[in-house]
């Protein structure tokens, strides 16, 4: 028997779309519930909900579309025309649910799960893979998505719930973020095979002040330590050319474009001669950072104390 309804109790048309959704929803499998058995009863005990908290909520579905989606006779219904295109809509939304449900059940399973896991362009040829590495021998299943970038915009995807934990430099110090201290990271000052200072091991960062830097672009960490350290020797540096990857100003370098404060890199490089710098201090710290509050699934969990158990480990020598 088809219901007629007034707009007594229906959504304004102001609010009607932005409201809809949320009136809507805890309604969904109730609806396909019924409609797969075409009798409330049955219905009510595959749910587990009582037969009149059922009846209820398909009246009061109706109510809230403004559409007729069943006839009823009895505790026996039928679908309307409307009921069966609604229901081709639900069950689509439904099984979209349930495989979102089942991929973050994935992610948090303690032994396959996902961790999100960002770091330092610098780190990407061979700390990070032999991290993964060591992690893996007693957690085989634990995938991660990886994401190289350079710190400030890492610690914004951490901001944005993108990353579980990320690997950068300088250790960041901000109120909503827990940052550990992992390890330090000599930096040397790399000059071409043919330069005046390259027959050097050593040398006073103080020396090279009048040398043309090849640096990171501004919002880099190695950036604004390189500028700390010219600073702290004395002078500014004359920046000619700025760049995104380490490697590629060790190219610059190799082509006779200027020096750089740069990390040790993965395999030697040559056309350069790197030197070791005896003051100031030429170190960047790496730490490990993660939002405070975050609450760690258990692979980001174990990821994390594996991460914190290499203090001091961190970096090759």
């Amino acid at each position: 028997m088809a219901h007629d309804y007034s707009s007594q109790g229906r959504l304004s048309p102001s609010s009607y779309e932005e409201d809809m959704g949320m009136l809507l929803a805890p309604r969904l499998a109730y609806f396909a519930g019924v409609a797969r058995h075409e009798h409330v009863t049955r219905a009510a005990q595959e749910l587990g909900v009582p037969q009149s908290t059922l009846s209820r909520a398909m009246v009061r579905l109706e109510q809230d579309l403004g559409v007729t989606l069943f006839t009823r006779k009895g505790r026996t219904v039928s679908l309307t025309p409307a009921g069966r295109d609604f229901l081709v809509s639900v069950e689509r939304a439904l099984a979209e649910v349930e495989r979102a449900a089942e991929s973050v059940r994935a992610d948090a399973d303690p032994s396959g799960g996902k961790v999100a896991f960002g770091f330092l362009h610098t780190m990407g040829s061979e700390t990070v893979p032999e991290l993964i590495r060591a992690f893996r021998v007693d957690h085989p299943r634990i995938r991660f998505t990886l994401v190289q970038n350079y710190g400030e915009a890492m610690i914004e995807r951490l901001r944005a719930g993108e990353l579980d934990l990320c690997l950068t430099s300088p250790v960041p110090d901000a109120p909503d973020l827990v940052a550990r201290r992992l390890d330090e990271q000599r930096l040397r000052l790399v000059v071409p095979d043919d330069h005046r200072l390259a027959t050097r091991k050593r040398i006073r960062l103080a020396e090279a002040a009048d040398e043309t830097f090849v640096t990171l672009e501004p919002g880099y960490g190695l950036r604004r330590i390189t500028d700390a350290l010219c600073a702290e020797a004395g002078f500014s540096p004359r920046v000619a050319f700025e760049g995104e990857e380490a490697e590629t100003l060790r190219g610059l370098v190799a082509a006779g474009l200027g020096v750089a404060l740069l990390p040790p890199p993965a395999v030697p490089r040559p056309g350069v001669v790197e030197l070791t710098v005896t003051a100031p201090r030429a170190i960047r710290e790496v730490g490990v950072a993660w939002l405070d509050g975050h609450v760690d699934t258990p692979p980001v969990a174990a990821f994390k104390r594996f991460l914190l158990s290499r203090r001091g480990n961190l970096l090759p020598d």
